[in-house]
């Protein structure tokens, strides 16, 4: 969610009881207005909130002129004071694939992992466990950007692509209508795109390249059948005022855009666990 609209927004995403108190409210305010004036960044987004043992750690991100270039992402204990952490690696990935459980709140906190390596020896092989520590840190900035890649989400039509490459906001977009609001192929990744360079060109002829460059959810993975809802859950509030998709795959995560108006985003709120059993509840 935009910060500059960080009220209304927190507002319209309450429906699923994802909320701050006041002072939280106000030092987020004043703070990410600082943040976006020092780091330089076009657009500051309040990503929402881990939920830690000791502590929860409050994510924002900050944009570039390009909206679809890499996302810089920050994180606080307080509210107020910022820390810049490093992009997402492979690597980290496969490191933190291995921790399970709730984050501790402290991003000095080191989990152990006991691994099996092989070593050698003259002629002789054998395994050796070796006792591997991850920051907790480390963990935090791939578990964003699964949560990223997997679950961000945009209406169709909130950004457009130029001639040139690069994608900004646009400003002619006035919202969608009812209709569209209740289909999931109406709603893109915010991310470029995976599967849709796998389309065929008679699959993209009905498609706007400067509108249509992302990826829909409506293809996402698991897909529901006619009674159950698949990834997604798509529920209109406020009666018909508001429609907010909440994602199955990672609990926490809340979509939220008011038909007919340019008031739209996402939050999460959660432990930073996925839902693993997610096609086994379908």
């Amino acid at each position: 969610m935009d910060s500059e609209s960080l009220l209304l927004s927190l507002e319209l995403a309450s429906g699923s009881g994802q909320g701050l108190s006041p002072d939280r409210r106000a030092s987020l305010l004043t703070s990410l207005l600082l943040v976006k004036r020092d780091y330089r960044y076009s657009r500051v987004l309040f990503w929402g909130r881990i939920l830690g043992l000791v502590s929860d750690y409050y994510i924002a991100q900050g944009l570039s002129e390009d909206h679809l270039a890499p996302r810089k992402t920050l994180y606080s204990l307080n509210c107020m004071e910022w820390s810049l952490l490093p992009p997402a690696t492979e690597e980290m990935m496969v490191q933190t694939s291995v921790v399970k459980g709730r984050f501790m709140g402290d991003p000095s906190h080191e989990y152990e992992h006991t691994e099996l390596q092989k070593v050698n020896e003259g002629d002789k092989v054998f395994e050796e466990e070796v006792v591997v520590r991850i920051k907790e840190e480390t963990r935090l900035v791939s578990i964003i950007d699964q949560i990223d890649r997997a679950v961000a989400i945009l209406p169709r039509g909130a950004l457009f692509k130029t001639p040139f490459g690069p994608t900004h906001v646009n400003r002619t977009f006035e919202g969608l209508t009812l209709s569209e609001a209740k289909k999931l192929s109406s709603y893109f990744h915010f991310r470029e795109p995976v599967e849709l360079k796998n389309k065929t060109l008679l699959e993209k002829a009905d498609l706007d390249p400067s509108l249509d460059f992302m990826d829909s959810l409506e293809h996402d993975i698991p897909k529901g059948l006619t009674s159950s809802p698949g990834s997604w859950s798509i529920q209109m509030e406020r009666g018909n005022a508001l429609v907010v998709l909440r994602s199955l795959l990672w609990p926490g995560l809340t979509f939220y855009h008011a038909p007919y108006t340019k008031n739209c985003g996402y939050i999460y709120v959660g432990t930073g666990e996925k839902n693993i059993d997610l096609p086994f509840m379908l």
